[in-house]
Parts: C-alpha cells; structure tokens; sequence
C-alpha cells in the first residue's frame, strides 16, 4: 500500500557542542513531521519533541529518521503523546532509524508508549551506533498490549521492533522483538505473563577511564535499579548485566504511566554519574 503521503516521511537531526552547550546543528523534515523549537536541560543539553500532523500511524506509512549526536553533545528525544498505531485493514507500516553517537557524547531516547490498535500491521529497525565507551546511552521503550479499555487486548495483527547497538565496529546488543497474537500465547510464561504493558530498557556502560571505580559505580547503579524494582508492588522485571558490561531491564506493569514513572526514576539515577 502507497503511503499516504506520496513520499517517505523523514527526520533528521545533529546535535553538536558550541560554546559550551548543546544545539541543533542540522534538522530537517517532511510531512507530517517537525520538530519544535529545543528545550534547554540544566546540564547544557537540549530535548527535541518531534511534532506530528497525522492521527498516528497509518497502513502504508513508511518514515526515516535519523539522529546524530557529535562529541560532547547532550541530546534528549521525547515525543509529542503516545503512539497510536491505527488499524489496517490491509498492509503494515514501517519505521527506520539510525543512529550515531560520538566520544564523549550522550543521548537519551525517551519516547511515549506505543499503541498497537486491533488489526494493525508495525515494523521498526532501529540501529545505533556508539563510537566507543565514552559514547553514553539511555533506550526507552514501551510496548501496550492494545486499546484494552476497547477489548483490544492482543488484537493487532502484527508488532515487530528490531534494536541493534554497536560500539565501534561490535555488535553489544540485540533484540528481535516480534509479536504475531494469532500464532503467540501473549498471555502467557515468557509473553507478557498476565499484564498488559512493556518496558524494554537499554543503559549503556558508564566509563571514566579507571577500571575499579567504573565497576564499582556501575554495580552501584544496578543495585539502586534493583531496589526501584522490589520497591514498585506494582511491576514484574529484571536486570541483566551484559558482557560488555551495559544493562538492559524488562519491565511489565498494568499501566504505561507506572513504566513511565519507574522509567523517570532510572533515569535520574543514570543522569546523576557524570
């Protein structure tokens, strides 16, 4: 199915350092995306909110976007409310980025959870990559099981996000996550187990160069992340440490503002280790 609006609809956006705070070096956009003007962060970085005309994502969209982050920069991605992914009678649609963040540069990808309507067809490819250690990283994704108010719980046809992270010319980390509720018991043991939101987190390494103090810091931070975990009565996950040393979490709770909230407090803690 042609898109809807004749064309790909793109994205893409530079972050770089001048005078010691973070700009938007190079930005441009196509229906029916654009970004608003950035927010300034305290620490000299700035959020950018990509602004979307569309009800959500239609059958036969196809958008690209890309994101660069230049050495030193500080660049936060939100979004504009959740995603809505409308029901398709036939076809999918599809979502590419790329992303590149240099030396000494960070960016937190902090999107709205996502909302696959009944009958809907989504597939993501998502590629990053980190120059080397120093190169900071914060994924955020959250995943609904549908309208469930609506009894759309599962309903969609079709829900596939592929994440893939390299550091330098490595491959750090993986995730093929592809959800077909027709062929899938997303109820069930290794599903979502009974909820009906998803949180997949990915926090890359923090390196300062002395190899005791960064294990010790990063062992710290996975037990405060533990903590906020065994503190929320409402959630189910878990941490796991790669051999790399980056943590990635899977989170599930009854309600995207619970993950959203656990989310921020993660956040937080990552964002005060300089």
């Amino acid at each position: 199915m042609d898109n809807k609006f004749g064309k790909i609809s793109r994205i893409q956006a530079c972050a770089a350092v001048r005078d010691g705070k973070t700009i938007l070096e190079d930005l441009s956009f196509t229906a029916p995306y654009k970004i608003m003007v950035p927010f300034e962060k305290e620490n000299d970085g700035i959020q950018i909110m990509p602004l979307c005309a569309s009800a959500g994502i239609m059958a036969g969209d196809s958008q690209e976007f890309s994101y660069h982050v230049k050495e030193g920069a500080n660049l936060e991605v939100l979004s504009q409310s959740f995603e809505k992914i409308h029901k398709m009678d036939e076809g999918s649609a599809f979502r590419t980025i790329e992303i590149q963040v240099e030396q000494n540069a960070i960016l937190y990808y902090y999107p709205q959870p996502v909302i696959p309507f009944s009958g809907s067809a989504f597939d993501s490819t998502m590629t990053i990559c980190l120059e080397d250690k120093t190169s900071r990283l914060f994924l955020l994704e959250v995943i609904s099981c549908g309208r469930n108010a609506h009894e759309e719980r599962f309903q969609y046809r079709r829900f596939s996000s592929r994440v893939r992270i390299y550091r330098g010319e490595k491959l750090i980390y993986q995730d093929n996550t592809c959800y077909e509720p027709e062929k899938m018991p997303m109820e069930g043991i290794g599903m979502y187990e009974g909820y009906t939101h998803m949180a997949n987190l990915f926090l890359s390494e923090i390196y300062t160069g002395q190899d005791s103090t960064d294990k010790e810091i990063n062992l710290e931070l996975q037990e405060k992340i533990w903590q906020l975990l065994d503190e929320e009565p409402d959630t189910d996950g878990g941490v796991t440490r790669l051999t790399t040393g980056d943590l990635v979490l899977r989170i599930f709770a009854h309600r995207a503002q619970t993950l959203q909230q656990l989310a921020d407090k993660i956040k937080k803690l990552y964002e005060a280790i300089h």
